[in-house]
């Protein structure tokens, strides 16, 4: 039984996920192309990118709920 208003590690998981998928579709809805190039979906997800910048998928700097 979960505790209202306590996010598990499921939660946090999902809520990343949510959002890095609306970062993809913003991005594609952003799109002159038709598809999203492969370099284009590692520059929106920041794949390789510095782990101390943030962006989506970061949450270190988020607030606690």
């Amino acid at each position: 039984m979960s505790v209202p208003g306590v996010l598990t590690v499921q939660d946090r998981i999902a809520l990343v996920e949510i959002e890095l998928c609306s970062e993809l579709m913003i991005a594609a809805a952003a799109a002159i192309e038709e598809r999203l190039s492969q370099d284009r979906i590692d520059e929106v997800l920041m794949v390789g990118a510095d782990p101390s910048i943030s962006g989506p998928g970061r949450h270190e700097d988020r607030p606690e709920r």
